[in-house]
Formats: structure tokens, C-alpha cells, sequence
């Protein structure tokens, strides 16, 4: 399977890694972030992406206080398969 290039950013939260605290969600310039209706299997209401707009800043990122529970692809990433599905 060849490389793929991103042609927008988009944000990639875990749901099992996310606490809830919303520090991502307050630190969001384009406000592309909210909290899910549903619950992790710790009972937080995790974050997750909107599906559009995300400038690839990197705020929420470092914002965010859980090592890899959010992660960033910017415009031009190249991939190969899950790590941006």
C-alpha cells in the first residue's frame, strides 16, 4: 500500500485516553473540539473532533495534560493506513 498526503489537518483524540478536562476544548482557536455525548470506558465524557475547520495549530495538543490522548496531522502529512483513521 503506497503513502497517502493529507490534504487538511485534522485532530485525532483516543477516547480511552481522554479525562475530560476540556483544557483541549478552552485552548481551541477555530473551536473545532467538544465533548462527546458519550462516556469512556472510565465514565468521562471524552473530546472529539468536529470533522472540519482544524488550522493544524497544535494548541490542543500541547495543551492537553494526557500524554498521546490527542494527537495532531497537519496539511501534507503522509501516511500509510490507521494512524490518521
Amino acid at each position: 500500500m503506497g503513502k497517502k498526503i493529507l490534504e487538511k489537518p485534522f485532530v485525532k483524540v483516543e477516547p480511552e485516553l481522554c479525562k475530560g478536562c476540556g483544557l483541549c476544548i478552552d485552548a481551541c482557536p477555530p473551536e473545532v473540539l467538544q465533548f462527546h455525548a458519550k462516556f469512556n470506558s472510565k465514565g468521562y465524557h471524552y473530546a472529539y473532533y468536529l470533522g472540519e475547520n482544524c488550522t493544524g495549530c497544535g494548541v490542543c495538543f500541547y495543551a492537553c495534560p494526557e500524554p498521546e490522548a490527542i494527537a495532531v496531522f497537519k496539511k501534507g502529512y503522509e501516511y500509510t493506513g490507521e494512524e490518521v483513521a
